[in-house]
This record gives structure tokens, sequence and C-alpha cells, in this order.
């Protein structure tokens, strides 16, 4: 018995993201579980999920709050379309 459990592991993911929708969290978890599970050889019973949503303004890329690179990015690729 005790061998079993020192072979069996108990992967962790986590997601830091924006906020989520509900429908989008339950697919991330399934999506993430299974792929993994597929990947790793682990049941998907053994896996933990969890996702931290992160707003907005808590968070930059290359010096600029999140806002700022996406209000960027749609002015720059509203033009394109």
């Amino acid at each position: 018995m005790e061998k079993i459990r020192e072979e069996i592991k108990m992967p962790y993911i986590t997601v830091e993201s924006g906020v989520l929708s509900d429908m989008q969290k339950e697919e991330l978890i399934k999506q993430l579980t299974e792929i993994s599970s597929e990947i790793m050889k682990i049941p998907k019973e053994f896996f933990v999920t969890t996702i931290k949503e992160v707003p907005d303004k808590n968070f930059g890329i290359g010096g600029k709050i999140i806002d700022m690179v996406k209000a960027e990015y749609i002015q720059t690729h509203s033009k394109q379309m």
C-alpha cells in the first residue's frame, strides 16, 4: 500500500488570467485536466486545478497596464479591417 502511495502523483495546475466567464473556467479546467492526464499518464481524478483571476488594472506588459496595451492593440488592428 505504501508503494502505491509513493507512485501516485497529484499534479497541481494553476492559471492566472484576466476575468473569465463561468463557462470559460469550466472548459479550461476540463481541457487542461484531460490533456495533462493524457500526456502525464496520470488519472484525471488526481489533478487539482485552480484559476486565479487578476483584474486588468493589476498587471502590465512592457511597462504598461494591460488596459493600455489592449487599447493600443484595438486601435492598431481596427485600421486593418
